[in-house]
């Protein structure tokens, strides 16, 4: 039997790629030289496209700041799948997760996980990465989450 595609488990998980974002500043939301793919940081967005808000984890749940992780992810995909020509061509190398954190705020892995879990359903062993998650007194728009990554693109 066939393996899965990287769309096909998405589609399994219920999701589906959301639009690219459009960059809020002086910058493109990927660029890539030659394999090399690497995407813009990216915050969860409502559906208008307002900035979702919120301090980890006074005014937000850790489990809320991971759905808002895994939405950052989605996008994140999105992006670079649009750069490299297809979720099959990526194979995760890093992800850089940012998290708007009280100072005495110590679980910033468990809201990156969010990202990192999904990479992992969706691109399967190539979503595997290298990952820091640290955390922030203060982000954009006082988001809750920023999340950039590194990609290699396969032939």
């Amino acid at each position: 039997m066939a393996e899965d595609t990287p769309e096909q488990r998405l589609a399994a998980l219920g999701l589906t790629l959301p639009p690219v974002p459009k960059p809020m500043g002086s910058y493109v939301p990927w660029r890539r030289e030659g394999d090399m793919l690497w995407t813009s940081g990216q915050g969860p967005r409502r559906p208008d496209g307002v900035p979702v808000r919120g301090k980890v984890p006074t005014e937000m749940s850790v489990e809320d700041a991971y759905g808002y992780a895994r939405m950052v992810g989605l996008g994140l995909l999105a992006a670079a799948a649009e750069g490299a020509g297809g979720l099959a061509k990526l194979r995760c190398v890093k992800v850089l997760g940012m998290v708007n954190a009280t100072p005495d705020f110590t679980d910033h892995p468990k809201v990156i996980n969010g990202c990192s879990d999904l990479f992992l359903a969706v691109l399967g062993e190539n979503g595997k990465h290298a990952r820091s998650a640290v955390g922030f007194v203060s982000l954009p728009n006082q988001i809750p989450v920023e999340i950039e990554a590194i990609f290699r693109v396969l032939d």
